[in-house]
């Protein structure tokens, strides 16, 4: 973010990993990382499926690593890891606060 905020004038930048994901994939890698299937409490409502939904996805970053000097270092799984670990440190922070 502070290579973008460099910039002497403004553009735009794809910040990807280059790697695809659907949300499925995501919610599985969370809930799998804590044990857990995603589909016990995760639902999918049809109604919100697009209809013209394209098979995949994937950001394409090569202005950000030619321009910015940025390349990713994380995969996605490993984003989820991060990601699920940050909450549970929250949420142990809460009840800690909540205990006193």
């Amino acid at each position: 973010m502070w290579r973008l905020l460099q910039q002497p004038s403004p553009d735009d930048f794809v910040i990807a990993t280059g790697a695809g994901a659907t949300v499925r994939d995501f919610c599985d890698a969370s809930f799998s990382y804590l044990g857990l299937d995603f589909r016990d409490f995760v639902e999918v409502d049809p109604r919100y499926t697009r209809p013209t939904e394209v098979d995949a996805l994937i950001g394409q970053a090569s202005k950000a690593e030619k321009v910015l000097g940025w390349k990713a270092k994380t995969h996605w799984k490993e984003l989820v890891e991060i990601m699920v670990n940050s909450d549970l440190e929250r949420i142990s922070y809460n009840k800690d606060l909540k205990s006193h």
